[in-house]
């Protein structure tokens, strides 16, 4: 997310300018007790449930349970006691599962008003209630035989970025369950013409990882009203801890929504792809109102030298991940999600206002559950936030946080253009002074020797330690798609110009020793009508309309084509900075607007043997000196076939085409 997408999130406009609630308590929140026992806040028996709320500042808290999850009064109030460490605890010796229930919180003689508690794990139609529901209802048949698809290194990954409704709501997709959790259940779709959909595309694309937009339940989008279209990201969390209601099929029974997210998972597992989750703990959807500052006034938040919100957000708020239970709620919440849903990784929302240690504290704990589970995140904030910058977990802090990845802008302005300015292309349609920045991604981020500035361009400065922690990508959800991009930077672009330019884009992106990002659609060159900022736009600007599959095939072709040759040859995934060095030589190049490099030798024991990869943008053909031998081309002319070829060659020179990338081998 960046500050052009939130500077508009109206929801959560009410914060700002609101003043810090630690006037609730004259206790500095660095003296708050951390507890430090099992933090769950409802737990369920036939023969009892018990609830605890940590509200460290609180002078009463009761529970107050209902029958229903809207409306109606609550039938009976339970006092809560002080337990340890700013825990309170009840118990109730009943049955109440199907039940309902909110916390409430008295402070300073004032009663904060109803929440589902910090930690709700099952709640009722538009997260207002929390839900008593026995667990292990919740679990699909076969649930615990699910297992993660292997993932020898992160290096290995191919990541695709979806939003649930973009991706099943077209009418022509053959989808039952369009825009649920359950879209991605159906196998065997397809549209009218035979074009597979859905998971099968995701099969047919070669993908190795989903990454899905914000799944958690989140405040914009009414979910007592799907029979009306409503559209919207999900960047503004209300219950961190449970899947979105109108994802599922049924937002009222509080396991339906929770079964239906385990199906998806475990369908996609069956099909061979991980599943990644773009977490959003930066900030939340209100400040004031909201579950956090109703339980601990002013702790969950930092605020500014005026005692305001803070707001390197751009949403109201900034949460304060360098306070314990704040840190701790990250890596409890990122942790649930990890094991009773068996999510696969994590992409941060605005990494960046969060600190080095807790995302580290994160990392270690995740690697206790399994250490293939990945995790990156964007390495920068919307604004400046209220911590010292050495502190903040931002891009050119990447070598302090191993195993961590950031989104690599450099290489995406390098390609397509920078950020701010649609108009303006870059290397893909021949605009000098990008090149470097294009040699800079395709190494992985990391410091390579040939890598030095001159007068045509400029090389970003490093920051990735490994290439794993640098995510290639030339589009995703935030700006505009692909195509788009290339129409506003390219008025009266032709289809078959344009075709052209977006194959030179994922070329580089595929072949860069980073992990490459894919937005979906932009593999049939979807179209969102020039809209970048589509967070609340109707299916219209953001559906993937499933008819271009069969109209973009040839590139649709070549995408699945680019990512079966990656995946089938490991010299575009050293997957080690020193291998890189070693291995991965830039070629002198005879006029600017071309790169080209070769990957000497065959890393990691692979078939191809001294690789050559050439990037021409230019409007003319260039001819590049390379070692004598006799070659195999995989990829020419704007065709790729990396297992038959496309032919041979012998000599010691490559003729590129115009706007074309070139693929040989030994």
């Amino acid at each position: 997310m960046n500050l052009k997408q939130l500077v508009v999130m109206s929801a959560v406009a009410v914060a700002t300018g609101c003043t810090s609630s630690q006037q609730h308590t004259s206790t500095p929140f660095d003296e708050y007790p951390v507890y430090e026992g099992e933090w769950v806040e409802m737990a369920y028996t036939p023969a009892s449930t018990r609830f605890s709320l940590w509200a460290p500042s609180a002078q009463e808290v009761r529970v107050l349970l209902y029958e229903k999850g809207q409306g109606g009064s609550a039938y009976r109030m339970v006092k809560m006691e002080p337990a340890s460490d700013g825990m309170w605890q009840a118990r109730v010796d009943e049955d109440l599962k199907g039940k309902f229930y909110t916390f409430n919180v008295k402070i300073d003689d004032v009663w904060q008003g109803d929440t589902p508690g910090l930690m709700a794990k099952a709640v009722g139609v538009n997260g207002d209630r929390a839900a008593v529901i026995d667990w292990k209802e919740t679990n699909p048949e076969g649930w615990n035989e699910d297992k993660r698809p292997p993932l020898k290194r992160f290096s290995d990954m191919v990541i695709y970025e979806l939003h649930h409704r973009d991706f099943s709501i077209d009418t022509i997709s053959g989808i039952r369950n369009r825009g649920k959790f359950l879209a991605l259940t159906e196998e065997g779709t397809h549209t009218y013409l035979g074009e597979k959909t859905g998971i099968d595309h995701l099969k047919e694309l070669g993908v190795t990882h989903v990454q899905l937009l914000p799944s958690f339940d989140f405040s914009s989008v009414d979910e007592t009203r799907l029979d009306k279209p409503q559209y919207n990201w999900g960047y503004d969390p209300k219950n961190y801890n449970v899947p979105e209601g109108s994802y599922a099929t049924d937002p009222y029974r509080p396991e339906v929504r929770i079964r239906e997210f385990k199906q998806m998972v475990m369908a996609l597992h069956r099909a061979g792809i991980r599943v990644v989750m773009d977490v959003v703990y930066n900030h939340t959807a209100i400040t004031k109102g909201g579950n956090f500052e109703r339980t601990v006034p002013g702790y969950f938040y930092r605020t500014d030298e005026e005692g305001k919100w803070a707001n390197a957000s751009g949403c109201g708020n900034e949460t304060a991940s360098e306070r314990p239970m704040m840190r701790r709620f990250m890596i409890e919440s990122v942790c649930y999600w990890a094991r009773e849903y068996h999510i696969d990784g994590f992409r941060f929302d605005l990494m960046g206002i969060h600190d080095i240690e807790t995302m580290n504290a994160i990392r270690k704990t995740l690697d206790k559950i399994d250490p293939t589970i990945c995790m990156y995140g964007e390495g920068w904030a919307a604004g400046k936030p209220q911590l010292p910058d050495s502190l903040l977990a931002m891009k050119k802090h990447a070598a302090q946080l191993p195993h961590i990845g950031m989104f690599c802008d450099e290489m995406r302005d390098s390609l397509r253009g920078p950020w701010g300015n649609d108009a303006k292309g870059a290397f893909v349609i021949g605009r000098m002074g990008y090149a470097a920045g294009v040699k800079f991604g395709l190494a992985g981020g990391i410091a390579h020797p040939q890598l030095v500035s001159d007068k045509e361009s400029t090389v970003p400065a490093f920051w990735a330690a490994q290439p794993e922690q640098m995510i290639s990508y030339v589009s995703c959800h935030d700006d505009l798609c692909l195509a788009d991009r290339l129409k506003a930077t390219l008025p009266g672009l032709s289809a078959l110009e344009m075709n052209a330019l977006a194959k030179l884009a994922a070329t580089a992106v595929f072949t860069s020793q980073g992990i490459p990002f894919w937005y979906a659609g932009d593999e049939i060159l979807r179209d969102k009508q020039g809209v970048a900022n589509s967070y609340k736009s109707p299916d219209a600007i953001n559906a993937i309309n499933w008819g271009r599959k069969t109209s973009q095939r040839d590139f649709f072709d070549y995408v699945r084509g680019l990512i079966a040759m990656r995946k089938a040859h490991p010299s575009f995934r050293m997957g080690d900075a020193d291998l890189i060095a070693k291995h991965l030589e830039f070629l002198p190049v005879p006029a600017s607007n071309v790169v080209a490099f070769r990957i000497k030798g065959s890393p990691a024991g692979d078939s191809w043997l001294n690789t050559i990869v050439v990037l021409n943008a230019r409007t003319e053909p260039v001819q590049i000196d390379v070692p004598e031998g006799r070659y195999w081309i995989a990829c020419r002319d704007g065709r790729i076939d990396n297992v038959l070829g496309l032919g041979t060659l012998t000599g010691n020179k490559l003729v590129v085409v115009p706007r074309t990338a070139m693929i040989v081998h030994q």
